[in-house]
């Protein structure tokens, strides 16, 4: 089984192929890190909720990290949060074995707009942005807007949906995004996010659509773990198995 490491905020898989090989000796090929937040509370245990497509990632060679978080209002104070969890471990990382690492952002809805919003404007990693979600506090948990309104306290998702997405053009200066949209996801904005890309200068952001919904990519294969393969959605496991090629095809290590 694989073995997933409590690091901290992050949980972290090395894949077979980047483990230490016999007699104690490091791999000598380039090591690939996938730095990925999930959306809304299935974040809190990405090791459980994402598992099967990060084990997936995982098997085609890339080192998991994954940020375990429970969502908040204040999302450039958690972007930031992430970003520095994910900075310390990968410079931990690249001193132990004497050389820098591909990096790839992976997000999923709430986890896209973190992503977006890394204080270093992404310079140094593409995104892969699954089912971005920009929807208002309001809309995404009313009942705490409604309280924050009745008792003073923050009620707004700061940045603000609008904010974000001119925060987007301003600030955020990655050029290779990939944005991911499902088929049957009613919530996704992917199409906005890609209209905010390529408003800049020299974007080579593209979008695709696959079959799926909002939360094809969060699968723990739960019910095959406690009843057997009988119990499994094999439609599921193929869209995740072809979900993590066409990121790691992408991202150029096919």
């Amino acid at each position: 089984m694989p073995r997933w490491i409590r690091s901290g905020e992050l949980w972290q898989l090395a894949p077979p192929s980047q483990l230490p090989q016999a007699g104690g000796q490091p791999p000598t090929h380039r090591r690939a890190v996938l730095e990925f937040i999930g959306g809304s509370y299935l974040a809190a245990s990405p090791q459980l909720s994402y598992r099967r497509l990060l084990e997936a990632l995982a098997d085609l060679g890339w080192w998991i990290h994954a940020w375990s978080y429970v969502p908040g209002f204040d999302h450039q104070q958690q972007a930031n949060q992430a970003w520095r969890c994910f900075r310390a471990l990968r410079q931990q990382q690249d001193q132990q074995l004497g050389q820098p690492a591909q990096v790839l952002r992976l997000g999923h809805s709430l986890g896209c707009k973190l992503h977006l919003l890394a204080p270093d404007g992404g310079r140094a990693s593409a995104l892969v942005a699954l089912s971005f979600n920009n929807f208002s506090a309001e809309r995404s948990v009313p009942l705490l807007a409604e309280m924050g309104q009745q008792f003073g306290f923050r009620s707004e998702f700061s940045p603000s949906p609008a904010a974000t997405l001119i925060q987007v053009q301003q600030a955020y200066v990655q050029p290779r995004n990939l944005l991911v949209r499902f088929t049957a996801d009613r919530i996704d904005q992917g199409a906005r996010l890609l209209d905010s890309l390529r408003s800049r200068t020299d974007d080579r952001s593209e979008l695709v659509e696959l079959p799926g919904d909002h939360l094809s990519p969060a699968s723990g294969g739960l019910r095959r773990q406690l009843l057997g393969s009988w119990a499994d959605d094999p439609a599921r496991g193929r869209r995740i198995t072809h979900l993590a090629g066409l990121i790691n095809r992408w991202a150029g290590r096919d």
